[in-house]
């Protein structure tokens, strides 16, 4: 069938992206303005993207990470636009003894933003729990670890310095479960504050926390009402908010790929947000759910409810892989268009060393999402992912070599542009007025739809397995047009306007 040109699609079909007004410059594009081409989509759109602002849950001041004002499927931070990039070594990033140095060496590579766990479990040696060890060897749940909160507040007080941005997750299943159960604070065996009648814990948890067998998380009063373990539970969240609401740069979601009620995790979050509300702060908070698939009634429990829920993370669809992975994206990108918010990907899975994929998976599913619209791509930490790695290095270098050239938010998917297109061979996004990304995964040829663009383009080839330029030429519009990497390999073309043309 044939393609249609880049001006023809409606705005309205997929939400906003690339379609909003006329940003100011962001943390990582000096490019403004644009050409008339794109005046008529600003004007239909200015009252759609300011009925989807009225759904999110508060507005925070300027210098806050919030959804931006003027394209809330993106995030601002210091009153900018800012395009989340990252990856780390662990997940629980407070408890590595190198911290400091790890965070030096994410912001010099671009990267931006990072997943903190609270999580304890002694999986290497360094971590510790948050509740203080007595000589006798138990644990006392009214009683703090200072060293557990010094790293945390080490953690807050140094990204906020490089302008990284944190995203906490305040549970994670994975500790209370199998071996990690059998050392921790909260089972009554290590602790001098109850038992296991008083509390209603097992002395052994061997399934896979998936199983949803723990009472831990059937705790609140909607729940079961546990008077014995859910004051500890509450303090605990008390004690992390004491520190993480002083700072502006802290994202919070309830859990790690839960299958939990959706209670608990409906409870925290309002526990955060009216704590939050009480300081004279807004925060923006998500679920994790466990479901691959997207559509999943679990995932509904989130994107149906921007009210309290001002964004979602969807890192769950990084074990999908190819045109499945872009496609499931997008079905959410689209569901969230009437009340649109960042979509986040704090894990995205991939690695040789691990199960969820290769190496290539992980700079796939990278690349696809910062195309698809996602507001934030975070290489999850070896060995299920690759981490700050070379590779994922790499990627993230040319991302934002990409994104100097035409901000992502600018952007919006444009699979239509794309003829002679294999599965999984080229993703394409692209804005009628600023310009156009194709990326490819492996080489490959398509034809690219330029004929609603006349006129003289930059065409910048960019190897996403080295992070850097490869090659740069110019090409007339105005027509359907051949385009073949220079190479195997991972790739981005990257259009732009030549001095006074327009796409």
């Amino acid at each position: 069938m044939r393609s249609r040109g880049w001006a023809s699609q409606s705005c309205l079909r997929f939400g906003l992206a690339g379609c909003a007004r006329e940003p100011r410059a962001g943390l990582a594009s000096p490019r403004r303005g644009g050409v008339s081409a794109g005046r008529g989509w600003t004007a239909v759109l200015a009252g759609v993207l300011w009925a989807g602002v009225a759904w999110l849950p508060g507005l925070a001041s300027d210098d806050a990470i919030q959804p931006w004002k003027e394209n809330p499927r993106y995030w601002q931070y210091r009153g900018r636009p800012v395009m989340l990039l990252g990856g780390s070594k662990d997940d629980n990033l407070f408890q590595i003894p190198d911290l400091r140095e790890h965070l030096d060496e994410m912001a010099a590579g671009g990267a931006n933003y990072i997943r903190n766990t609270m999580s304890d479990r002694p999986d290497k040696g360094f971590e510790v729990y948050p509740f203080l060890r007595l000589e006798g060897g138990k644990y006392d749940l009214e009683q703090w670890n200072d060293e557990y909160w010094r790293r945390f507040q080490n953690l807050l007080q140094w990204t906020a310095e490089r302008g990284i941005i944190v995203q906490i997750e305040v549970w994670d299943r994975f500790d209370y479960s199998r071996d990690n159960w059998e050392p921790h604070p909260y089972n009554p065996k290590n602790n001098v504050n109850y038992d296991y009648a008083e509390s209603g814990f097992a002395e052994h948890y061997p399934d896979h926390p998936g199983a949803n067998k723990q009472p831990f998380f059937f705790t609140t009063p909607a729940q079961r009402n546990n008077r014995t373990v859910f004051p500890y539970q509450k303090r605990f969240v008390e004690k992390l908010l004491s520190y993480s609401l002083q700072y502006d740069h802290v994202l919070y979601c309830m859990d790690n790929e839960t299958s939990g009620e959706e209670a608990w995790g409906r409870f925290w979050a309002e526990f955060i947000r009216d704590r939050a509300k009480a300081k004279g702060k807004t925060v923006y908070l998500t679920e994790m759910w466990d479901a691959w698939d997207l559509k999943a009634p679990q995932h509904r429990r989130t994107l149906d409810h921007p009210e309290l829920y001002g964004f979602a993370d969807i890192s769950q669809n990084n074990h999908n892989k190819g045109d499945v992975h872009w496609e499931n994206f997008l079905w959410v990108w689209k569901y969230v268009a009437p009340r649109p918010r960042p979509l986040n990907s704090v894990k995205i899975y991939g690695a040789d060393t691990g199960r969820y994929g290769t190496d290539r998976d992980g700079v796939e599913r990278f690349w696809r999402l910062i195309l698809a619209g996602a507001a934030s791509a975070r290489f999850h930490r070896p060995d299920s992912g690759l981490g700050l790695s070379e590779k994922a290095k790499a990627a993230i270098h040319a991302a934002r070599m990409a994104e100097s050239r035409v901000p992502f938010w600018d952007l919006q998917p444009r699979q239509d542009l794309l003829s002679e297109r294999e599965e999984n061979e080229a993703f394409a996004a692209a804005n009628p007025a600023k310009g156009c990304i194709v990326y490819f995964p492996n080489g490959g040829r398509i034809l690219l739809d330029l004929t609603a663009g006349p006129g003289n383009l930059r065409l910048e080839w960019i190897d996403i397995q080295k992070g850097g330029l490869a090659k740069a030429d110019s090409l007339a519009g105005g027509k359907k047009v051949p385009l073949e990497p220079p190479g195997e390999w991972h790739w981005a073309a990257v259009l732009t306007p030549a001095a006074g043309a327009g796409l």
